[in-house]
């Protein structure tokens, strides 16, 4: 209470992006383990998948759970800035690794910014830069390209804009397209460039699979 019985409004929360496993619970950070614990809103990608995550690390949140995934993010995003504002923190976790890549965060972490409010990260797992180190190929300069289009014509036209680039290239792939986009990238880059498919990172199947394109 201030002299004059008033209570001095909070400071403004943080956003705090988390990663999680990628599927082994103990390559969670104390810090992420921490902040499940503490953090007064979660926005979560999936929130089954983050009650069975709490659950693998025996921890309980007390904190108000919030979805936040592809479909919600746009309309949802003004809802976690006002309660940021309000001095919430509002720790954002999606289903496995690091939120923005390839996943909810990035549309959150901007509205903040352009709002002056505080934006920090708990690293942890990465599922692109787990398949780099593994990949076996070089990885001293890369590129992400997260996933390409799902239809055939568009996904040859932005493998083929990059058929100049010599450095090793990240892509995510859903199982079942993987064959195709395998053949148009054998088509782009040439049957003999050196490549990885990597699977299941760091569960109990997991397999790496190296070889050229062809």
């Amino acid at each position: 209470m201030t002299a004059y019985g008033r209570t001095p409004p909070r400071p403004p929360g943080r956003v705090l992006l988390a990663a999680t496993p990628l599927g082994h619970p103990g390559d969670a950070s104390q810090r992420l383990r921490d902040a499940l614990a503490t953090a007064p809103v979660i926005a979560a990608e999936d929130t089954r998948r983050l009650r069975r995550l709490t659950s693998d690390l025996g921890v309980t949140f007390t904190g108000r759970v919030v979805s936040y995934f592809e479909g919600n993010e746009q309309g949802r995003t003004p809802e976690l800035i006002a309660l940021l504002q309000a001095g919430d923190d509002v720790l954002l976790v999606t289903d496995a690794g690091m939120p923005s890549v390839s996943d909810p965060g990035y549309r959150l972490v901007r509205a903040a910014l352009d709002a002056g409010l505080g934006v920090t990260c708990l690293p942890g797992p990465s599922a692109a830069m787990t398949a780099l180190v593994l990949s076996g190929l070089p990885a001293d300069r890369f590129c992400f390209e997260g996933f390409l289009p799902r239809k055939a014509g568009p996904r040859a036209r932005a493998l083929a804009a990059m058929a100049a680039e010599t450095r090793t290239t990240v892509f995510f792939e859903a199982p079942h397209r993987l064959a195709a986009m395998l053949a148009d990238a054998a088509v782009a880059f040439g049957a003999d460039r050196p490549a990885a498919v990597c699977r299941e990172l760091t569960k109990t199947y997991e397999e790496v699979r190296r070889g050229g394109l062809g």
